[in-house]
């Protein structure tokens, strides 16, 4: 007898950006401009708190859906800076990042067969979470004229009435794109017509440049038809501490913590410890660092546009989506990294509708940025 993989695992192909890390770590002197992680370290005080937590031996669980005091400061943040309004008790669930919560929602909210259509290019995870879950994968590809944004049109050509959910995630990875609340609201109905849960990853939400964020499930009709996905590994540089949380109508939050106490059990209770400190007396640096990833923003559009590489105006997260100069994007991933030793991810790794274009994270220091600009510019010429 030997181990022979599932079907449904040996149908889902390694992921596209670990592959182009694996290429890095093999050279020396590499910039990479393709990791999805800030380069900041995590909030001084937030840190402290884990360390005190350590010393004072508060290591045991806490309660499956997370710590009491945890969930009361996410809903008096949510409330105020996304105008969110979620019982702690009986409508938000602590998770082990924003990932455990959205591969929770597709198996605690699908059956078998349940087609889910998946707003692309979009982050690796989602396609095989669907299928994972036992669903079925309605692709939804944004268009470049749009600048990546989800409209009625593109959810009616793509057959999207048919689904029973929709995910998406905006501000958006991998493109930067992002939608205002009048943008969303052609969604929000389409979504009540058609009778579409909304699976909404909003972990980006407070790195938004040009504009406020605006939730989904802020509009009419829309809060108790959607989950709501957020976390501390973006705004907060809390990556490591891999914990996040998810938002939505008790029954939704109860069927999704059916699962989760059999799996994970409790989200790392260090990590939940942090995260009070963080919502508490952290959101200075959340500024601060969304004020320096505004700053490499204009400058790595400036650039792209000197050296006359199409990109839309990413407006949102910490990457952008220039259009590939090449016809082959992996292969120009490929030979940037040997020639220049600059990481960038090609876009075919999201998705539909992300062919001929690179993923180019700006979540490093600037004096990086500047040389990793400067010899793609030498690739170029």
């Amino acid at each position: 007898m030997t181990f022979e993989p599932s079907a449904r695992v040996e149908s889902v192909p390694p992921s596209g950006i670990r592959r182009f890390f694996e290429l890095a770590e093999e050279m020396d002197d590499i910039i990479s401009l393709g990791v999805g992680e800030p380069d900041f370290s995590a909030p001084w005080a937030a840190r402290e708190a884990a360390i005190a937590s350590l010393e004072q031996g508060k290591t045991s669980y806490t309660a499956n859906r997370g710590k009491r005091e945890l969930r009361e400061r996410i809903a008096d943040y949510e409330a105020a800076e996304h105008a969110l309004t979620y019982d702690s008790d009986e409508e938000i669930l602590v998770t082990a990042g924003a990932s455990e919560g959205i591969d929770l929602a597709f198996r605690a909210l699908l059956d078998p067969g349940d087609a889910v259509a998946v707003a692309q290019p979009c982050y690796v995870s989602y396609v095989p979470g669907v299928t994972f879950a036992g669903g079925e994968v309605i692709d939804v590809p944004t268009r470049v004229e749009d600048e990546f944004k989800l409209t009625r049109e593109v959810l009616e050509a793509s057959g999207a009435a048919d689904a029973e959910a929709l995910i998406y995630c905006y501000p958006n990875n991998p493109t930067g794109a992002t939608m205002t609340g009048d943008e969303l609201r052609e969604v929000a109905a389409f979504c009540r017509e058609h009778d579409l849960l909304v699976f909404a990853d909003e972990i980006y939400a407070d790195l938004t440049y040009e504009h406020d964020h605006t939730s989904i499930a802020t509009l009419p009709g829309m809060r108790e038809r959607t989950v709501v996905f957020n976390g501390f590994s973006k705004a907060f540089a809390m990556t490591g501490f891999r914990l996040g949380y998810a938002m939505a109508p008790p029954e939704a939050i109860t069927a999704m913590n059916r699962i989760h106490q059999y799996t994970m059990l409790s989200a790392p209770t260090t990590a939940q410890h942090a995260a009070i400190e963080a919502l508490d007396n952290c959101r200075a640096e959340v500024t601060e660092m969304a004020t320096q990833y505004n700053r490499r923003r204009k400058f790595i559009l400036s650039r792209f546009a000197e050296m006359e590489l199409d990109c839309f105006p990413a407006a949102g997260a910490f990457y952008a989506f220039p259009e590939c100069p090449w016809d082959d994007a992996e292969a120009f991933a490929e030979a940037l990294l040997e020639a220049q030793g600059v990481a960038v991810v090609p876009g075919t790794a999201f998705g539909a509708g992300a062919e001929g274009h690179l993923r180019v994270s700006y979540a490093t220091g600037m004096a990086d940025l500047k040389t990793a600009m400067d010899r793609i510019e030498a690739f170029l010429d």
